[in-house]
């Protein structure tokens, strides 16, 4: 899934996709319950709203209104009048008892619409929280089974979007745009038809603005996806340019930076502001014209009506329940627009969510994988070509055999392809030709976590989890004891550094591990390699960043723990790998030469020029460095 722009990431897609709303409306399966009472909630609801106007007809036509009064009475109360009628009761004579009656109705129907609307809110927010957190674990489980490879191809902060932005614009659809449009189809409806059924040459006055009013929604509609798209674009470069530079604020300010990126996040944030200044504009202008226009089509309503009263063709009730059915007519259409854009950012959303979830695993575990009891550590890459990028090969052709308990050194320059033999052998990535096996069995056969779980790398750039640094080095395993925590510390020489830590094992550690020295770091990555004993041991180096004495307690450590492991060190520093068992000198994805450190040198080959160039300067500077008897303290 590329996605190479800002802009191609903010594009917004059809306002209503079917099939992506079936898609989206599969969430809701599993609370059908919850989903079939918020729809009876919003019947009910519709249905109360129409009660106000209604009971307010009958109290001004019947209770209301002078005694002996002529005029004609609206449907309503004419059916009124004869029910009571029918029971032997006078309206005129019951007046007061009747208003108090009809008070008590419309009063009741307030609160009853004020529960009913509350309880279908909580619900339909209830199961849009039930819909987002299905929809977030579905998304973070899929990304915990996506290939390393896909992480390299997508930036991280539009993956974090997929799980945060983009389900929140789902939630929002569900729990208020699609459920509001339903319940406002359903109070048109039926406003629509008591309108008709009370006076059908009112109600065609009442609808005659609606095509203003509709003209002037789509002209807003229109604009303000416009707006809308523009705003998404600037505040995505906003966040892009934040994450960039807070990350590498060290840079930033090493290289006397600050002025100038200040000066490029305000012309970024400058646009932001006009892009939403543009916005304004059209909701300043919407919102009073909505007003006007609907304040138009009461006036309308008030001077028809008026003249059908003074000329006894209605009654005053109808014409003020019009007025008030009329105006909750208008409202739910000018908010067509709001909603129209809701669902807009929706599809666009649940467009993106959905080519995330669609994003096929590659690397998975086969059918009868794999899973051997016991994991010997034997390792072979047999004419092993693979590239990241099509037509650039890493390497070509690489064949080696490791016995378990072995140490296979890989030395080479920088892109000779030393990395990329971990990555394979924990299939990160699968090979383009040959094979990689474990046990004699190709990796592609095993069962992923099993593979993994017999494998520890240690890496040259360690990543720690905020947390504590017993967490980091257990990592939630509850095979590692407390004791084998302390053990696997102390075994890498980590546990004195530890221990002056308020907290020992339980020192707080922040995110990626800052506070921390890069060779405290390195130290619990080792302790955390250790502590889940693998029969595989990969060190990337992970000792390129330590200093000399750090390194040799390193290197202590290492003497003892590699015994017993098949381990493959990949290291610039020469020094700490003459103890291997073979030497592999990697040169342009080639193997060009193996064999012990002093049969290596003995060829006088690549490695040979490797070795004089790093003890060359070491020797220039243990020759420039003053003999301790020429110091002269002062």
């Amino acid at each position: 899934m590329s996605e190479p722009s800002h802009q191609e990431e903010e594009a917004l897609g059809k306002a209503y996709d079917g099939r992506l709303m079936r898609r989206l409306l599969a969430y809701l399966r599993p609370y059908r319950g919850m989903t079939a009472g918020a729809l009876a909630l919003i019947l009910l609801s519709s249905l109360l709203q129409l009660v106000g106007p209604l009971t307010m007809a009958v109290a001004l036509d019947l209770f209301i209104r002078p005694a002996g009064a002529e005029g004609q009475l609206s449907r309503v109360s004419v059916q009124v009048r004869d029910a009571l009628l029918a029971r032997g009761i006078d309206p005129v004579a019951v007046r007061m008892e009747g208003l108090g009656v009809v008070s008590g109705i419309f009063f009741a129907a307030l609160v009853l619409t004020f529960i009913v609307l509350y309880v279908q809110g909580y619900v339909m927010q209830l199961m849009g929280q039930y819909v987002m957190n299905d929809m977030r674990q579905q998304i973070f489980g899929h990304l915990l089974r996506l290939p390393v490879s896909f992480y390299d191809r997508n930036p991280i902060g539009r993956l974090v979007t997929r799980v945060t932005t983009d389900v929140d614009a789902l939630n929002e659809m569900l729990s208020s745009g699609v459920v509001t449009i339903f319940g406002d189809v359903l109070l048109l409806t039926g406003i629509v038809g008591v309108l008709f059924w009370l006076d059908w040459r009112l109600a065609v006055t009442a609808f005659s603005i609606v095509p203003l009013l509709l003209l002037l929604t789509f002209w807003f509609k229109r604009k303000v996806r416009d707006s809308f798209r523009e705003v998404r674009v600037k505040i995505a470069r906003i966040n892009a340019f934040l994450q960039e530079h807070v990350t590498g604020m060290p840079v930033v300010q090493l290289f006397n930076r600050e002025a100038r990126a200040f000066q490029e996040f305000d012309g970024i944030n400058a646009d932001h502001r006009d892009a939403n200044v543009r916005g304004i504009f059209y909701y300043a202008v919407f919102f009073p014209g909505v007003e006007l226009i609907t304040s138009i089509g009461l006036g309308l309503i008030l001077w028809v009506g008026g003249r059908e009263v003074i000329g006894q063709a209605i009654s005053v009730g109808a014409l003020i329940a019009f007025l008030q059915y009329a105006q909750r007519f208008y409202q739910p259409l000018a908010d067509l627009s709001e909603k129209y854009n809701l669902l807009q950012q929706a599809m666009a959303s649940s467009e993106r969510v959905f080519k995330l979830l669609d994003t096929p695993v590659s690397l998975a575990s086969p059918e009868n994988a794999w899973r051997p009891a016991e994991v010997r550590g034997e390792i072979e890459l047999d004419q092993v070509r693979f590239s990241y990028k099509e037509g650039e090969p890493v390497l070509r052709g690489v064949s080696f055999h490791l016995k378990p308990g072995e140490t296979l050194a890989v030395v080479g320059h920088t892109g000779a392809g030393k990395s990329t033999l971990a990555n394979l052998l924990l299939r990160f990535y699968d090979v383009d030709a040959g094979a990689v096996k474990v046990d004699g069995v190709d990796v592609r056969e095993w069962d992923l976590a099993r593979l993994r779980r017999s494998i520890a790398m240690v890496l040259q750039d360690v990543f720690l989890f905020a947390g504590t640094i017993e967490g980091n080095i257990r990592l939630g395993d509850p095979d590692i004891d407390d004791a084998r925590v302390r053990w696997a510390a102390a075994e890498v020489n980590a546990l004195p550094f530890i221990e002056r830590l308020p907290g020992g094992l339980g020192a707080p550690v922040r995110e990626r591990g800052a506070g921390l020295s890069v060779g405290q770091k390195q130290l619990i990555a080792f302790a955390r390699a250790l502590a889940f004993d693998p029969r595989i041991l990969i060190l990337d180096e992970a000792t390129s960043s330590i200093d000399t004495e750090t390194e040799q307690l390193i290197q202590q450590a290492l003497d003892r723990l590699l015994e017993g492991r098949t381990s493959i060190v990949i290291a610039h520093r020469l020094s700490t790998i003459q103890k291997a068992d073979r030497i592999l000198v990697l040169h342009k994805g080639e193997i060009r030469e193996i064999g012990t450190h002093q049969e290596l040198l003995a060829l006088r080959g690549i490695y040979y020029r490797l070795y004089l160039l790093q003890y060359k300067d070491q020797e220039m500077e243990r020759r420039e460095k003053p003999h301790p008897s020429l110091t002269v303290n002062v």
